[in-house]
């Protein structure tokens, strides 16, 4: 039976082949394009029976987390309009619109 792969190059055409790299995904809030950090966000949360996920920059999860509690995520679900519709989250969209994707900072923590 013959190989598959060399004895001596168990990872064949690996380390020759340069891939492309995979075009960037939109953030589902702030719509920049991710960098190398990717969060999959519930927009409904998982304690309210939400499956769906969304690829969201660390620091707009974050955004998020700091201004609704899951109730509110639970009543907006999938519609990024409403979230954008409180004025700190559209203040905070507004300022990191011309920030490097991988860009982070310390956000607001929540209001309790």
């Amino acid at each position: 039976m013959a190989r598959k792969h060399s004895k001596h190059d168990p990872y064949g055409d690996l380390h020759r082949e340069e891939e492309a790299p995979a075009p960037a995904v939109p953030c589902w809030l702030c719509g920049r394009p991710t960098g190398e950090t990717i969060v999959w966000h519930h927009p409904v949360p998982k304690s309210r029976g939400g499956r769906d996920v969304v690829p969201m920059h660390p620091i707009c999860q974050q955004t998020l987390i700091a201004n609704f509690t899951n109730s509110e995520l639970q009543r907006h679900g999938m519609e990024v309009e409403g979230l954008l519709a409180n004025p700190t989250v559209r203040k905070f969209v507004d300022w990191v619109a011309n920030k490097d994707p991988d860009f982070t900072a310390t956000t607001a923590k929540k209001k309790r």
